[in-house]
C-alpha cells in the first residue's frame, strides 16, 4: 500500500474533524489533491535496496536536515510518518526529544526481524498505527503504544469480488477455468519467477487443456521482460492471456492464482480467491534470512491466520514439479475451506483504516 495512498485517505479524514488544519511536509500526488504542501518530492523516500540507498545517502541526509529545520521553525502540533521507517524514525526521535508528538503509520516488519527496534520506535513515536491485528499483539507484549487502524485494501475492496463481472471487464468468456500468474513487479522477481512459472503453467495446460492462464504485466519494462524470458521455451508463446496492470481484475477473474509472495497475496486473500504462493531469492539472501528472520510463514494471509493457511513453496520447493502438483489439486478440488477464512480475516482487516488512523491521531493530540 503505497504511502501516498494512506496519507491522501488521512488527510481526508482529518479535514472531517479539523477543516481549518494545514498539511505540509514530503508526499505524493495524492497527498496533494488532497490539499497537502509539499516541501520535497515524495520520489526522495522511494529508494529500496542497501546499495541503491547508500548511493542516495548524501541526498537523503541533505533532505532531512532541511525538513527537520523547518519543522523546528514551524512547531507543528504534530507529525506523522508514514512508512519509510528509516528516514522518518530519525525525524521523529528528533522531533520528540523537542517536544512534538509524534505517530508513525505502517509498523515497521519487528516482528519479522530486527525485533529490538522496536524500543526505537518506542523512543520516536508517541504512537504507532499498525494495519495488521497481530503486529499490535507484538507492541502490546513490549509495552509500546499502538492502534490497530485495520488495512485500507480491505475497505477498498469489496467482500464479495464479482467473477463474472471482471471477465467481462477483462473481455474474457463467462465460461472457464481461469489461472491468474503473478510473478511480481520487480525485475529481479520476474527474472527468478517466471521461468519456474512458464514451465509450472506447461505441465498445467497439458493435463487441463481447458486452462487459461492469465497475467498482468506491471509497466514497460516487464512487458519487455516478460516477452525475453518466454521466447526462450518452447510452446510458451501464446500461454499466457496478458494485460496492462489490472492484476485486481485479473485476481478476481481467475478460478486460482499463483503469485510472489508481497502484497499481491494480500490482495489475492481480499479477492477471496485460493492461491499457492511462491519466492526465490539468492541464495545468500536465502541463508540470511533464515538466519535473521523470526516467523513461521512469509505470505500474509498465513501471518494473519497464524496458520497454514495457502501453500507456500519457497527457494528450493518452488519448483514445476511441486507447483504443478499444488495448483493441480487446488483447481481440481473445493478450496471453499479457505476462502471463508479469507472472508473472515477479510472483515477482522475492514475497520474503516482512514477514520481510525484520524481518530487516533486527534487522540494523541489531545484536541
Amino acid at each position: 500500500m503505497s504511502g501516498d495512498i494512506l496519507g491522501a485517505g488521512l488527510i481526508t479524514e482529518l479535514r472531517k474533524r479539523c477543516p481549518n488544519a494545514k498539511f505540509v511536509g514530503i508526499g505524493g500526488p495524492k497527498m496533494l489533491a488532497a490539499g497537502f504542501e509539499t516541501w520535497f518530492p515524495m520520489e526522495t523516500l522511494s529508494v529500496m535496496g542497501l546499495f541503491e540507498v547508500i548511493k542516495h545517502l548524501p541526498e537523503l541526509l541533505r533532505v532531512r536536515r532541511q525538513l527537520l529545520t523547518r519543522l523546528y521553525d514551524l512547531s507543528p502540533d504534530i507529525f506523522i510518518g508514514i512508512d519509510a521507517p528509516d528516514f522518518n524514525l530519525g525525524v521523529e526521535k528528533r522531533l520528540k526529544a523537542k517536544g512534538i508528538k509524534t505517530v508513525h503509520y505502517v509498523s515497521p516488519s519487528v516482528w519479522a526481524w530486527r525485533p529490538k527496534r522496536i524500543f526505537k520506535i518506542d523512543k520516536a513515536t508517541d504512537l504507532v498505527l499498525s494495519l495488521l491485528p497481530f503486529e499490535k499483539a507484538f507492541y502490546d507484549r513490549h509495552h509500546v503504544a499502538c492502534e490497530f487502524v485495520g488495512h485500507p485494501l480491505a475497505d477498498e475492496i469489496p467482500l464479495n469480488s464479482d467473477k463474472s463481472q471482471a471477465r467481462q471487464v477483462l473481455s474474457l468468456p463467462a465460461e472457464g477455468l481461469y489461472l491468474a500468474v503473478l510473478p511480481g513487479s520487480r525485475g529481479g522477481e520476474m527474472e527468478k519467477l517466471l521461468p519456474t512459472f512458464i514451465e509450472t503453467a506447461l505441465r498445467l495446460k497439458k493435463s487441463l487443456p481447458d486452462l487459461t492462464c492469465l497475467m498482468p504485466l506491471a509497466n514497460e519494462a516487464r512487458k519487455a521482460q516478460y516477452h525475453e524470458i518466454v521466447a526462450q521455451y518452447p510452446g510458451a508463446e501464446g500461454l499466457f492471456a496478458c494485460f496492462d496492470g489490472q492484476s485486481r481484475e485479473v485476481m478476481a477473474a481467475a478460478d486460482t492464482i499463483l503469485l510472489a509472495s508481497g502484497t499481491a497475496a494480500l490482495e489475492a486473500m481480499l479477492v477471496n480467491r485460493p492461491m499457492v504462493v511462491a519466492y526465490k531469492v539468492s541464495e545468500m539472501t536465502y541463508w540470511l534470512a533464515r538466519k535473521l528472520v523470526k516467523v513461521n510463514y512469509v505470505s500474509l494471509p498465513n501471518l494473519l491466520a497464524d496458520a497454514p493457511l495457502v501453500p507456500e513453496l519457497l527457494q528450493h520447493d518452488a519448483t514445476p514439479e511441486k507447483l504443478y502438483q499444488t495448483l493441480h489439486q487446488l483447481l481440481s478440488s473445493d478450496s471453499s475451506d479457505m476462502t471463508q477464512q479469507f472472508e473472515s480475516l477479510h472483515l477482522a482487516l475492514r475497520q474503516g483504516a482512514s477514520a481510525s488512523a484520524a481518530a487516533a491521531v486527534i487522540n494523541v493530540m489531545g484536541s
